[in-house]
């Protein structure tokens, strides 16, 4: 428990959120430029969101002894986590057709923020939604994507513990 904790509260943190959330883009663009997978719109989102959680990591990363910086970069990689899930479970929806719904090709951000115009190779929208590749063993990737949040948000929330418990005064 307390090497979870000491792993928790280190430079390894980041990098394994760095490292995991770097390869998924390279997954994403290797189905995409390799084996011609467009995105969609909410994968455009779920890269989004995994762009904001490299961007946070590498933050704390480099602020490794200022304690607001490895707070906040907590907090805002559980508020990632929580966006990136929500965005995975709503793709593997439409692709089972648990909800009847399906995406335009309207990224539905701000006008200010057209990341599809500033880097179309990473952020131009493709395709609708409605169907994932299978990517291993038979799963697709909103499946996989839908598993991973779950991981994601536990690991976050593990983080937010850890440091809590290592700002707790020690009797």
């Amino acid at each position: 428990m307390k090497l979870a904790q000491q792993l928790l509260n280190s430079r390894v943190y980041w990098l394994v959120l760095l490292i995991g959330a770097a390869a998924a883009e390279g997954v994403a663009l290797y189905f995409q430029y390799v084996l011609d997978y467009g995105p969609c719109v909410l994968c455009i989102h779920i890269r989004l969101w995994l762009f904001a959680l490299i961007l946070v990591a590498l933050a704390a990363l480099l602020l490794p002894r200022c304690p607001k910086a490895q707070t906040g970069g907590r907090l805002l990689t559980l508020l990632i986590a929580l966006g990136f899930a929500e965005r995975s479970w709503r793709t593997l929806a439409i692709e089972r057709n648990w909800i009847g719904s399906s995406c335009s090709f309207d990224s539905g951000l701000p006008a200010w923020f057209t990341p599809g115009e500033w880097w179309p190779w990473m952020f131009e929208i493709w395709e609708s939604c409605g169907y994932t590749p299978e990517v291993i063993a038979g799963l697709t990737m909103a499946e996989l994507l839908a598993v991973g949040s779950l991981v994601f948000i536990l690991l976050a929330i593990a983080a937010i513990i850890a440091n809590l418990v290592n700002k707790a005064p020690q009797s």
